[in-house]
């Protein structure tokens, strides 16, 4: 189960950010060819932020589907094999690698 390894590291990062102030919310982007499971992932947070400034903070996932970009500008939901859906041509992934944090919230700022 990689989410606890995942929610392990992004507890770090956002306890370095919030720099020991109160986390309200944590939003992450996830991309579909991540394999990310959201309940394992929600679950590991709590075990993960317990007893420290992030326990409050809720979890926000934003998940991104998979697409894929042909030779010829396509971007479509990936066909097997990762072609395009449009054309039939191989694609390169264009989408739905990410996991990122992208917003932390802080109590008492807006």
């Amino acid at each position: 189960m990689h989410e606890v390894a995942l929610s392990m590291q992004m507890a770090r990062i956002v306890a370095r950010a919030a720099d020991n102030r109160k986390v309200m919310a944590v939003r992450v982007e996830i991309g579909a060819l991540r394999q990310v499971v959201p309940a394992s992932l929600a679950h590991a947070w709590r075990f993960a932020v317990a007893g420290s400034n992030l326990a409050d903070a809720e979890l926000e996932m934003i998940h991104r589907p998979a697409r894929v970009r042909c030779p010829a500008g396509h971007l479509t939901e990936p066909a097997p094999g990762f072609r395009c859906a449009e054309c039939g041509a191989p694609g390169d992934v264009a989408q739905g690698l990410e996991f990122r944090v992208i917003d932390i919230e802080i109590a008492g700022r807006s």
